[in-house]
């Protein structure tokens, strides 16, 4: 399938617990903590004057969101950064993260001592490896094709660092191996816009 990606604005979810602790997520319903809650507060307000900056506004945008409580609970948070009214986030489980099957709510360091290798310790493989009862990088990249694919204009979306390292190796043409071993930030919107991504942090400094 190919598609031609439209502009694009990506949030990943705060953090949680587990993504404190280093456990795999996936596809649990894990909720924000309270520094989950403060980076999603933090990147609302960045989202908001990258666009004013950008002279854009945010009805021009389709908004998008895994239906998970942590990806709902952050775009709630980036909402309330506008003062005008916002097109309705549409919830979609083809943005939901990459399920990591009986491996979810282990520790990342447990895994690697053998079942699976942890971001920084992959090869190119690893985009295809599905662990029991879960999905490969593979496996969620052809859904979120399929959510691409139905895009009529540029989105806001809110989900999750898999579905990020996807959309970085559909969109840009990543390696998978750098894509598999790349860290999705929290604290950051990500921009895609052609062929390429920009990160910004939500601490940057910007100049009104």
């Amino acid at each position: 399938m190919t598609i031609t990606w439209p502009e694009l604005y990506f949030i990943r979810h705060g953090e949680t617990d587990w993504n404190a602790e280093g456990r795999y997520q996936g596809s649990q319903d894990i909720p924000l903590n309270v520094v989950g809650r403060a980076q999603a507060d933090l990147n609302g307000r960045l989202l908001e004057r990258l666009l004013r900056h950008a002279g854009r506004t945010p009805d021009e945008f389709g908004w998008h969101v895994s239906p998970l409580g942590r990806t709902l609970e952050t775009m709630a948070r980036i909402r309330a950064a506008f003062t005008i009214p916002l097109p309705e986030a549409v919830p979609d489980r083809r943005l939901i993260e990459v399920s990591f099957g009986i491996y979810e709510g282990r520790l990342h360091t447990e895994l690697a001592a053998g079942e699976m290798a942890m971001a920084g310790e992959r090869d190119a493989e690893f985009w295809y490896f599905r662990p029991p009862s879960g999905e490969s990088y593979e496996d969620v990249a052809q859904r979120v094709m399929s959510f691409g694919a139905e895009l009529t204009g540029p989105a806001i979306i809110v989900a999750h660092g898999g579905i990020l390292r996807i959309l970085r190796r559909l969109i840009e043409d990543l390696p998978a191996e750098r894509a598999v071993n790349w860290f999705p930030p929290q604290d950051s919107v990500v921009h895609f816009e052609g062929r390429q991504s920009t990160v910004y942090p939500a601490g940057h400094s910007w100049d009104d």
